[in-house]
């Protein structure tokens, strides 16, 4: 793999007439911060990440592996025992620690540097990126060829466009993996957050599933009604009961005023909240030590390839993927 110096590193400027503005950064395709006026008239960012975006190329970042903001892929959560099968044929993937393969490998697409294909600006400002990933890279089959739009509204939606296509059959499952902090600093357990959804994935202890869904009804994970965070480790998949754009999930932060609407085309929300994220680097916002950020994660089920009763992830020549997410944003 060619080296990535600093000076390949780029990132882009979308602003729109709110005077919100999105930067994205070309390695790993990622969301690096969203600014945004809050109830109060102070522009805040609502992405935590490293400040710099050097940091990105560190060792640190690579063994932490919280892909901060960034594109995941091939195959986005964990694959059992890094292998999967198609028709006949099984394909062992690399960099498989612990019993499972996570987040597309060693060097995923969060650790490419993505070409800079378009950038429009003007009303609703976007930038396109493009990346191709070879035959039996990090051990998946086809030539794999992804395409990453982000486009920022002139009512602050944060739209990504994901699309691949390839020219073998392989297995596709990408997301983003933005940290959100609605209150541009501290800590995330003020936070209300509500997932319509009534059943999560069961997982053993390595966090792979065990093909079961589980009913929340009472369980403490149970967001199905808009209630506060807290002080609670999230890393669960949520089943989504709602498709196609509709709205599937919202975080309100009272101190900001500002409310984040998810919705998309996927089946699932992998949703994230460490108790804490790594001290290796200074972050560009001023977060707690404890429950400093969410993810909300829309995809496929993680180890799908393995897992009949799960929408498949295959991808066939001529046919193309798509996920389609939006960050909606807005202040009450």
């Amino acid at each position: 793999m060619k080296e990535i110096r600093k000076s390949d590193l780029k990132v882009i400027d979308l602003v729109n007439s709110k005077k919100s503005r999105l930067q994205i950064l070309n390695y790993g395709a990622a969301i690096f911060s969203f600014k945004m006026r809050n109830k109060h008239e102070d522009l805040i960012n609502l992405v935590v990440g490293p400040r710099e975006a050097e940091d990105y190329l560190s060792p640190a970042y690579r063994e932490e592996n919280k892909c901060f903001g960034a594109t995941i892929g091939r195959f986005a959560g964990r694959i059992a025992e890094g292998k999967f099968s198609i028709e006949d044929e099984e394909y062992k993937l690399d960099e498989v620690k612990h019993g499972f393969h996570i987040h597309g490998g060693a060097y995923g697409f969060q650790y490419r540097l993505w070409e800079i294909d378009k950038i429009e600006e003007g009303e609703n400002p976007s930038v396109t990126l493009s990346y191709t990933s070879e035959h039996l890279e990090e051990g998946y089959p086809g030539k794999l060829e992804v395409t990453a739009k982000y486009t920022l509204t002139e009512e602050n939606e944060i739209k990504i466009s994901y699309s691949a296509k390839t020219d073998r059959d392989t297995i596709v499952n990408i997301t983003n993996h933005s940290y959100f902090n609605l209150n541009g600093s501290g800590s995330v357990s003020d936070h209300f957050m509500q997932i319509h959804a009534t059943k999560i994935l069961e997982l053993n202890e390595e966090k792979l599933p065990t093909g079961n869904l589980t009913r929340l009804k009472s369980n403490p994970k149970n967001y199905i009604e808009n209630k506060l965070l807290g002080n609670r480790e999230l890393d669960d998949v949520y089943i989504l009961d709602v498709m196609d754009d509709e709205l599937q999930a919202q975080l309100f932060a009272p101190l900001s005023g500002i409310k984040m609407k998810l919705s998309s085309n996927q089946p699932v929300l992998v949703v994230y909240s460490p108790e804490k994220l790594p001290e290796d680097w200074t972050y560009l916002t001023e977060i707690d030590s404890s429950y400093p950020a969410v993810a909300l994660e829309a995809q496929n089920y993680p180890d799908a390839p393995n897992f009949r009763n799960f929408p498949s992830s295959l991808l066939k020549p001529g046919d193309l993927y798509e996920n389609n997410i939006i960050y909606a944003f807005s202040v009450k």
